[in-house]
């Protein structure tokens, strides 16, 4: 084992798990720090379902095993992070929301995802690897260091052969323990989560003899192993005889009628039941560490049921942290199989990778929290830039100095980053009011910091590329902003003495102060010096009665530049109209 100092970031969940997981490997490798033996690999484990859209729930299931795993890493020793595919699954419905799909895939429901085909359009071979691609190049964004495992791939080439007819053996075991909790109540639908995947209710849904999800049971006794139908594919399959020496498996499928006798011994089609699968493959990986969702962790689950079952396999149970929701602002909570969900795909074109990283970092598993794809991720943008400022001035805490650290880096490098990470904010205002014109944005933008302008739109890239995504993807469009062609004369006309000298003193303040900071200084100060104070007077010297002067006066601005109430940050907002415009509408 390698000799690595602790980690000094002792104060974040990461850390913590990581001392766990380093302190099991050891206790199950015992000797090997005295004898010079190779230190094991580190075996965490995530596990996906690609029935449809893998979404920002989803995401969790990864990202908290990695973020795990690189601190391991971090620390000197080797880490296997394994994604389990749950490809070989049930296909139960046909998600919502599905673009190329439409009601004749209720055909393929009973099938296993990787025999059922590819939305309409797609270059995949078929629905389950459609649905991996995505996830893997966001992994891949994300900074993401995995092992992927087909179980498809697992189950049809007979590497689980010995595993099965081992479970097959000792189905009396199984049932027995499976048995103390097949009479206790259940927990309410709606208090149940399944963010990772839906393989429980998948394991063996519609069989017959068999509603549970935890394997055949019927007159010719319980068996935890499940048959993909011969002629039509289809898992509606029921055992109804098995002999352990001959491993003679006979089933009939009550979907199409077919039935045959097999030898388990070199038959392929067919998997272990969710609830003995998982343990199985903790056994056959030594999994150390995978977490699950709440329902999961609830009595009677598979993580519960698969602690103990995981002795029959000769393996132990993992630490398996319950993790909570993740959801979108104005959404409860996700789920796959109702589609329309957002992806890991679809946060990653409105925000760097760094800042959704953070957003599972700083959080414990059991800390739900949601992704923002509203207004919110302006002011998470700003919360992430003042974390940077506190970072490089050495004033952050040492939990939120570890979140960062993890966000931005892993054990093998630092993730790309915009080289001048301008506010967020800011960008989307000038996407929005430039439309798409470059030349201009790269005018605006340089003004913002006339004294270190910016040479080139690549400089504020990827961060200005996320916010024009955001501005034309999640921004209504009675809410974008549009600037008059021509003055309001109705409402310059109608403006009474105090009104036309604010106006008159901001056109005469333009030139002198055209930058961010200058014109943030001058329209802040007008109605100060209006009301008889210093511009540079503070919150604390001035009467209450100058915010509501202020807001009148923004008010004022924003209806003569754009014809509504409200708008981008006025200091943004004029240097994108230009002086020449701003003095043109305000009836210079």
């Amino acid at each position: 084992m390698p000799i690595v100092a602790q980690s000094t970031e002792t104060t974040d969940w990461v850390s913590r798990f990581a001392d766990e997981v380093i302190e099991e490997s050891e206790r199950r490798a015992p000797g090997a720090k005295t004898s010079g033996a190779a230190a094991p690999v580190v075996v965490v484990a995530s596990g996906l379902s690609p029935s449809g859209p893998i979404h920002l729930g989803n995401l969790r299931e990864v990202m908290t095993p990695h973020l795990v795993a690189d601190e391991i890493r971090r620390r000197g020793y080797q880490v296997r992070h394994l994604i389990s595919w749950d490809d070989y699954d049930r296909y139960r419905k046909v998600p919502a929301g599905v673009p190329g799909v439409d009601e004749t895939w209720a055909e393929h429901i009973g099938k296993p995802l990787t025999s059922v085909p590819a939305p309409k359009g797609s270059p995949h071979p078929n629905w389950a690897e459609h649905f991996k691609a995505a996830m893997v190049e966001s992994l891949a964004e994300l900074g993401v260091e995995f092992d992927g495992i087909s179980q498809t791939e697992q189950y049809t080439s007979g590497v689980y052969r010995e595993q099965i007819l081992h479970a097959m053996k000792h189905r009396g075991d199984i049932d027995a323990i499976l048995a103390q909790y097949r009479t206790k109540k259940t927990p309410a639908k709606k208090q149940q989560q399944k963010p990772v995947d839906e393989a429980e209710l998948e394991a063996a849904e519609g069989s017959g003899a068999a509603a549970e999800d935890d394997g055949s049971s019927g007159s010719a006794g319980y068996f935890p192993y499940k048959p993909y139908c011969g002629n039509c594919e289809k898992d509606l399959t029921t055992v109804t005889s098995y002999d352990d020496d001959s491993t003679e498996l006979t089933y009939s499928c009550t979907s199409c009628g077919f039935s045959e006798t097999v030898r388990l011994n070199e038959f392929n089609r067919g998997k272990l039941v969710w609830k003995v699968d998982w343990p199985m493959r903790w056994a056959y990986e030594g999994v150390i560490f995978e977490p699950s969702g709440v329902d999961h962790s609830s009595p009677g689950s598979s993580f519960q049921v698969g602690g103990q079952i995981v002795g029959i396999f000769g393996g132990e149970q993992p630490i398996g942290p319950m993790y909570a929701f993740v959801g979108i602002s104005g959404m409860a909570k996700m789920s796959s199989s109702k589609g329309g969900v957002p992806t890991p795909a679809d946060a990653l074109k409105i925000m760097e990778p760094q800042l959704l990283r953070w957003l599972y970092a700083r959080r414990r598993p059991n800390q739900s929290f949601k992704v923002a794809f509203d207004q919110e991720i302006q002011r998470l943008y700003d919360e992430w830039d003042r974390l940077e400022a506190k970072v490089a001035d050495g004033s952050a805490l040492p939990a939120d100095v570890a979140a960062h650290s993890r966000a931005v880096r892993t054990a093998s490098g630092e993730l790309p980053r915009t080289p001048r990470p301008l506010p967020y904010r800011t960008l989307a205002s000038v996407a929005d009011i430039t439309a798409g014109h470059e030349d201009q944005a790269l005018r605006i933008l340089s003004d913002l910091d006339p004294a270190n302008p910016l040479a080139s739109l690549d400089e504020a890239r990827p961060r200005y590329d996320k916010a024009e995504a955001w501005i034309n993807t999640h921004v209504p469009a009675d809410q974008r902003t549009i600037v008059r062609d021509e003055p309001d004369t109705e409402l310059l006309k109608s403006l009474d003495e105090q009104g036309r000298e604010s106006l008159r003193l901001l056109l005469d303040g333009l030139a002198g102060n055209w930058s961010l900071d200058g014109l943030t200084h001058l329209v802040y100060g007008v109605p100060k010096v209006q009301a008889g104070f210093s511009a540079d007077a503070t919150p604390k010297e001035l009467p209450a009665e100058i915010k509501t002067a202020q807001r009148s006066f923004f008010a004022l601005l924003y209806q003569l530049l754009v014809s509504r109430d409200t708008g981008p940050r006025l200091p943004t907002l004029l240097l994108a109209v230009g002086q020449d415009r701003v003095r043109h509408l305000l009836g210079a």
